[in-house]
């Protein structure tokens, strides 16, 4: 038997490789710790108590903070026994979503949704009566029994409370097991609410092969091109090439800037020129 400690996240799907879609509940776990070991010689049968998410001292008795100090950690909210468990463990271990392996069938065993005082129709699925014709009997659980009892007989389908109730879900598949986020992700649903613990333990009548699904993954693949250093030689040629281009640019940048200096002298000295030949001829 294995058995850990969830908290129910929600519900999603994913995809296979072959097409097909898969509703799966995320199941968020977090690291178990080994609360306390029982045995046959000193209980009466082996089982380990398993525990999960801190909660504070001051909110905690004194007794399940002594409990606590035993394993070196911390008061934990749910705790709960597990009877017969694959392997040997000590007070103060963890256990890990890696417990479980991708196809393995498991049980998932919660507590239901609340659902308050509910009649029979939905509490038991039973019929109305007709709603025409002046009938009276429409939403009622009808007859009580016999009459020489004169009381009601013990299992008779009334209304009452519905709901929070320890409900299991038999042979689920693992789907996915994720140790590095802490979650597992199991076909179909679980019962309880969001954010619910819930117990997830090996398979009691498991009648299927271990058939593990190979599912899509929807990362992101960034893909790099091969990085080709350059060689010590192609380097010393490009950098002479880029100094021979530079000596090149400079020289023709002079020679430009000569040639603009001589035109505007020979522009400066014939407009000399002008200027004395029409003073000479006033």
């Amino acid at each position: 038997m294995k058995g850990i400690l969830g908290r129910k996240v929600g519900m999603t799907q994913v995809f296979t490789k072959d097409g097909k879609l898969i509703p799966v509940t995320v199941v968020s776990v977090e690291p178990n710790v080994v609360m306390q070991i029982k045995t046959v010689e000193k209980d009466g049968y082996n089982a380990i108590q398993l525990g999960v998410e801190d909660k504070k001292e001051k909110n905690s008795s004194r007794a399940s903070v002594g409990h606590a100090k035993k394993a070196n950690t911390l008061p934990k909210r749910f705790l709960k026994e597990m009877r017969d468990m694959e392997g040997s463990y000590n007070v103060g271990d963890t256990i890990k979503a890696d417990l479980f392996e991708v196809g393995d069938i498991v049980d998932v065993t919660g507590t239901s949704k609340g659902k308050g005082f509910t009649g029979v129709i939905k509490r038991h699925g039973q019929s109305r009566g007709p709603e025409t014709h002046g009938s009276n009997y429409h939403r009622r659980p009808g007859s009580m029994g016999t009459m020489l009892p004169k009381r009601v007989l013990k299992g008779k389908r009334l209304s009452g409370h519905m709901g929070v109730d320890t409900v299991t879900v038999q042979n689920l598949e693992i789907i996915e097991v994720n140790t590095n986020e802490n979650y597992i992700l199991v076909s179909g649903n679980v019962p309880g609410a969001k954010e619910s613990f819930i117990l997830i333990k090996s398979a009691v009548k498991n009648t299927r092969k271990k058939d593990a699904k190979d599912i899509l993954s929807y990362q992101e693949e960034t893909v790099v091109d091969e990085v080709v250093e350059p060689v010590a030689e192609e380097t010393a040629d490009v950098e002479e090439a880029t100094e021979d281009a530079a000596t090149e640019v400079t020289e023709t940048t002079e020679e430009i800037q000569e040639e603009v200096k001589d035109t505007n002298e020979e522009e400066t000295v014939e407009n000399t020129d002008t200027e004395s030949s029409e003073t000479t001829e006033e």
